[in-house]
């Protein structure tokens, strides 16, 4: 069994069934390249202010940077014996520079170093996934280029709406992402924090350098009280409710994609590389990816739950069920960030079907509030337009005839104020065009925005 870093209070051998229980070695192994980086800064802080010997402190240094490498290379060894991840690499230090490795624990508490470690991870990881983000909305650009002009029906309870532009739908992806990238800045601002030279939970008698710490390691701001310092985890609290929000409007956006490539619907087909078969009917092309990715939002939801409810009961400061955030944590960055790659590919080889489409239009239901809207500009009030539409459509549908099919006669029954040209509004075309509202589906806003969208997203 491994050496510990806190035996010597100790007399009895812990049992293998208690190191099995408490380790946390094979989920923390993914903050190996932080910790190194934390030990290396903190060994220059300690050769800086005269805590140890500035060539010791260069020892420690070069030692910790080889393991650094290994880690990088995926040869570093992950030993099971160890309880975590820091404990491993502060032994396998020792085997490197020898006992002046036990000169890197000074002024410091796994305590403080682990939470920083896991402020470095998620610093890194927010960059990361607000990239994935800004290139899944470039890829969900160039669909919104590509079919332009192209109209669907949009739809409210899953039931016929209005005709929009597919354009347009494809824009409101882009702005549920850029909420979600706003939400990942914001939380960084929070997560940006040295908690470093806290100690355990009450600071350290030696002359420590916070300023120069913050410094290397690239934080925007030093800790105010040690013992929050240590028992903060707001910070990933936080993280996961904005990968929850964003795997939200992930599984929203799978959804809509899902529907639309079903035969009912048929306005668009997804590529089959993101499809799998079945084992029983030859012709299905199942969206398992797509279906996948609208599942796991629960998972990242448990995520959220799992660190939230760990943390309620908790008393000041520092306790063991703490090490139970990381493996939440990091899954739900891994899914989330697979997910934004995935959907990426998929909206770069997204096709659509203009014939399906022009079909759904025969139902010119889906024109009943241009028809209303048509007689408020002729002064007539739209609960009494609203009316009026929905007797002619009721009108329309026991007769099985189209609007377009009724004579000019026929429609006067409903109102007077119906002339020719109602005629030149029953189509999906002139229902977007008519629109005058800033942020509306016509296709002069929507060229706008995917004009605007184009500078921000090239930026």
């Amino acid at each position: 069994m491994a050496k510990k870093m806190w035996g010597g209070r100790f007399s009895k051998k812990m049992k293998k069934e208690v190191l099995s229980f408490t380790s946390s070695i094979d989920v923390d192994k993914e903050l190996a390249i932080y910790d190194c980086l934390g030990s290396m800064a903190h060994a220059k802080m300690l050769g800086k202010t005269k805590i140890i010997k500035p060539e010791e402190a260069r020892t420690i240094a070069k030692g910790l940077n080889s393991i650094l490498r290994s880690v990088k290379k995926g040869t570093f060894r992950i030993d099971k014996d160890f309880e975590d991840i820091h404990s491993n690499i502060q032994f396998a230090l020792e085997k490197k520079v020898g006992r002046v490795a036990n000169k890197l624990h000074a002024a410091r508490s796994r305590n403080d170093q682990v939470v920083n470690d896991t402020r470095m991870y998620c610093k890194d990881k927010i960059d990361m996934l607000f990239k994935s983000a800004a290139l899944l909305q470039k890829s969900i650009l160039g669909a919104a280029k590509r079919y332009f002009g192209f109209i669907i029906p949009g739809y409210t309870h899953l039931e016929h709406a209005q005709p929009i532009l597919f354009s347009h739908i494809l824009l409101a992806y882009i702005e549920m992402l850029e909420r979600d990238k706003a939400r990942l800045c914001d939380t960084k601002k929070r997560t940006d924090l040295l908690v470093s030279g806290s100690g355990a939970l009450s600071g350290t008698t030696l002359p420590i350098d916070r300023v120069y710490l913050k410094k290397l390691l690239g934080f925007k701001a030093i800790s105010k009280n040690s013992i929050d310092a240590v028992s903060d985890r707001d910070f990933i609290v936080e993280f996961l409710s904005v990968l929850s929000i964003m795997s939200m409007h992930l599984s929203r956006i799978s959804e809509d994609l899902i529907l639309y490539g079903t035969k009912e619907f048929g306005f668009v087909e997804i590529d089959e590389r993101y499809c799998t078969g079945s084992s029983l009917m030859p012709q299905k092309k199942n969206p398992d990816v797509l279906e996948l990715i609208r599942g796991r939002a629960s998972q990242i939801y448990s995520n959220l739950v799992s660190v939230a409810g760990m943390l309620k009961g908790l008393p000041l400061s520092y306790n063991r069920d703490m090490q139970l955030d990381k493996e939440p944590l990091f899954n739900s960055v891994e899914i989330v960030n697979e997910e934004l790659k995935l959907l990426g590919g998929i909206f770069k080889s997204v096709k659509i079907s203009e014939n399906k489409v022009a079909s759904v239009f025969k139902d010119e239901s889906i024109f009943a509030t241009d028809i209303a809207e048509y007689l408020v500009k002729k002064g007539i009030s739209f609960r009494k337009a609203h009316d009026i539409t929905g007797r002619l459509i009721k009108h329309s549908e026991k007769n099985k005839k189209s609007i377009s099919q009724l004579s000019l006669k026929e429609l006067k029954k409903f109102s007077k104020s119906f002339e020719k040209n109602i005629f030149a509004i029953l189509n999906p075309t002139s229902s977007v065009k008519f629109k005058k509202s800033i942020g509306s589906t016509n296709p002069l806003f929507v060229k706008k925005e995917i004009k605007k969208w184009n500078k921000i997203l090239r930026g």
